[in-house]
């Protein structure tokens, strides 16, 4: 009986204890809703960097010390040094494998950052002041007030040294599957690695996808599956309703506009885009992000897929990067994928984030760990508790950053309700008459290949080649809104959940000069089923819904195309 009271106060303290750690678990996932949105072609000092002096010293921006040489190759040569009077670009910096090659290393054997004023000029005698430049804050107000009352990360990489395609490919699935350029057969097949959204799913978890003009994400093959059709909205129709209700899923991605039109703008930053349109992008997102009654368990995570040829003093890390598959990338360079991309703006938002916190480093998993796009995985993967494994050695590896919105006891009040307004720093109007940029190009590949056009024989390129950016929105819009629907119609017909729907179209007049018009009597969806696994079935006519199965979905549709 004596024995009744010691127990009953151990039993006490342990209830207590077990209910601190509980409560201090609670506290440190408050995250329940990640917003990614993903810019293009920009580098840290360009959009960044003048932030060091006229916002927070912390930053590891730029003093107008910076400058390169003319060229790598002399004893004594001219240099341009960094400047703040950025405005609009144009043309668009080299960016390639080989251009970033050139850029970081210069002449020599270790990352310099000494080679952009060179590359540039091989490009264009004025190219080469232009990549040297970097924006006022005030030229990008948004930013501006982002990095005040948020985070603001300075040693963030892009996760190979080259173009647009490879880098976010990375972004959710830690690999570009060997890629370090475009390469349009396999952005036609889709690449087939496994991404955090198959994470998400395979966990219970719910994603969505709010695009403008056409959904990248749907190079990854797995994407294009039925089972994931309903995760695509239109961002101009859902995402604002959906951000007010309350109803965004766990891990929200917004797609830019990637076409620049007269009354519609784009709003990507890809040079020779206007990067106020992309700053007008940000504001309405942040907004309906604020006035959202999830505020409080929302992370907004805005990065830039890669430099896009422009300075960055930050020497890229290049020693025991892991490969993240096993795969290297095509000759000549055969590249090992060990080595980082240049520095790149990302900024952090949430309730949970103290006023003008400078993020300048990973800390762990491993002693050489870096932030870079793997890090966006990585970190979801903590921040929902997925079973899942890691996608590859590089997410694995990458820093997390989850611990940027673990340092407050409870979710700050004061965050702004609006951001700056923004004014247009070009003073003419988009050039819906001019011809793609290669990234336009690969995502008009893209929209062939959801349209059926890539049977074609040279179709595609043929049709990139010879479109204007006007006629280009106009094919890739009509494209998406023919596979999400023909994907819809094809659930509805009882078609399996991982297939991929199959577009064909009909094509009824062509020129010598390449498709002239795209016609048909009428539209139809239909497919076929091969059951080539069914064993010891005797009833020819009951499905063996157990078998492998190939969906065909023929869509033949009205529209003219003239080119």
């Amino acid at each position: 009986m004596g024995g009744g009271k010691p127990r009953s106060s151990i039993l006490m303290l342990f209830l207590f204890v077990f209910l601190c750690v509980f409560a201090r678990a609670q506290q440190q996932q408050p995250i329940k809703n990640v917003v990614v949105l993903v810019m293009e072609n920009r580098s840290f000092d360009h959009m960044l960097g003048w932030m060091k002096e006229r916002i927070n010293s912390l930053i590891n921006g730029v003093t107008g010390d910076e400058c390169n040489p003319v060229s790598t190759k002399g004893l004594k040569q001219d240099s341009i040094c960094f400047t703040d009077d950025a405005e609009f670009v144009d043309p668009d910096p080299g960016h390639s494998f080989e251009d970033v090659l050139q850029q970081v290393f210069g002449s020599g054997s270790i990352p310099s950052m000494n080679g952009f004023v060179e590359q540039a000029l091989s490009v264009s005698q004025n190219l080469s002041e232009t990549v040297m430049k970097g924006f006022k804050p005030e030229s990008v107000p948004v930013y501006a007030a982002l990095v005040k009352e948020f985070a603001v990360f300075d040693r963030w990489f892009s996760s190979i040294p080259g173009p647009t395609q490879p880098n976010r490919l990375f972004v959710y699935s830690a690999t570009s599957h060997g890629s370090t350029s475009h390469v349009k057969r396999q952005l036609a097949k889709g690449y087939p690695q496994k991404t955090i959204f198959d994470s998400l799913h395979e966990n219970g978890l719910d994603f969505g996808i709010y695009f403008q003009n056409i959904p990248t994400t749907l190079f990854y093959r797995n994407l294009r599956k039925l089972k994931y059709v309903f995760k695509f909205h239109q961002y101009d129709l859902k995402f604002k309703r959906d951000a007010r209700d309350g109803k965004l899923p766990p891990l929200t991605v917004i797609e830019p506009r990637y076409f620049d039109l007269k009354g519609l703008p784009a709003n990507d930053d890809h040079p020779s885009h206007d990067v106020a349109h992309g700053q007008m992008l940000v504001k309405e997102v942040y907004e309906a992000l604020r006035a959202s009654p999830h505020w409080n368990e929302t992370l907004f995570i805005i990065t830039y897929d890669e430099h896009g040829g422009f300075f960055d003093h930050v020497k890229t890390p290049f020693v025991n990067i892991p490969n993240p598959d096993g795969n290297t990338g095509p000759s000549p360079y055969f590249f090992k994928f060990d080595r980082l991309g240049v520095r790149v703006p990302t900024i952090m938002i949430s309730p949970w984030i103290k006023k003008g916190t400078v993020i300048s480093g990973a800390k762990g998993p491993a002693e050489n760990s870096e932030f870079e796009h793997s890090s966006i995985p990585a970190t979801i993967k903590k921040i929902f508790n997925l079973s899942s494994n890691f996608l590859t050695h590089r997410d694995a590896w990458a820093g997390t950053f989850e611990h940027v919105v673990g340092e407050l006891s409870s979710p700050r009040t004061d965050c702004p309700v609006t951001l700056p307004d923004v004014t247009p720093l070009r003073s003419t109007e988009a050039k819906e008459d001019a011809g793609l940029s290669e990234f336009q190009g690969e995502v008009v590949q893209l929209a062939a290949v959801l349209n059926g056009d890539h049977f074609l024989s040279s179709f595609p390129d043929e049709m990139s080649k010879k479109m204007s950016v006007k006629e280009a929105h106009e094919y890739v819009r009509g494209a998406v809104s023919r596979f999400i629907r023909a994907s819809k119609e094809a659930i509805k017909l009882g078609a399996d959940e991982s297939a991929i729907v199959d577009m064909r179209s009909s094509l009824t007049t062509r020129s010598s000069g390449g498709l002239k018009s795209l016609k048909c009597e009428r539209w139809h969806i239909f497919w076929t089923k091969n059951f080539s696994n069914r064993k010891n079935s005797t009833d020819k006519k009951t499905p063996d819904h157990a078998a492998h199965r190939t969906y065909t979905v023929r869509f033949a549709y009205h529209e003219i195309l003239s080119l």
